[in-house]
């Protein structure tokens, strides 16, 4: 369910947010990154997720994440859970009035999947990483390094 921006805001300044990340791995062993386009994290490689939606059982959410973000419908049951994460963010989808706070389930995902067809509604490049070179790297946020430690 897609909130009115007034209330979303009104939300996201007074409570946490509960997401999935999707750390993806392909047969290489080479992790998929994107260059974020929108706050937080905006400019920085980061992995796929999402948020998870009021009433959205988590089997749905995975579901609707993996599709959307990857363009490829995976269950739960084909991903690793790699437990709760929690990412603070001085900034917000709409400015730096007030900061946000993700409680995050990361999952750890095998697929070999093609870069030119990802959606690039979050993202707007992606790329396989080799993980010690993302770990390396400044430009990889620090929330998706620890997916890789």
């Amino acid at each position: 369910m897609k909130l009115p921006i007034d209330t979303f805001k009104t939300i996201i300044a007074n409570t946490p947010l509960i997401s999935m990340d999707l750390v993806v791995y392909n047969l290489a062993g080479q992790v998929l990154l994107g260059e974020r386009l929108n706050r937080p994290a905006q400019g920085s490689w980061f992995v796929p997720g999402g948020r998870i939606l009021k009433d959205e059982h988590f089997d749905q959410a995975f579901k609707r994440l993996t599709q959307d973000e990857l363009g490829v419908e995976c269950t739960l049951q084909q991903a690793d859970f790699l437990g709760p994460f929690e990412h603070h963010y001085p900034d917000n989808f709409t400015g730096t009035d007030f900061s946000t706070h993700y409680v995050v389930l990361g999952y750890k995902l095998l697929l070999d999947l093609s870069l030119s067809e990802l959606p690039c509604a979050q993202h707007g490049s992606y790329q396989w990483f080799d993980p010690q070179a993302a770990l390396a790297s400044d430009k990889v946020h620090l929330h998706t390094k620890w997916y890789l430690e």
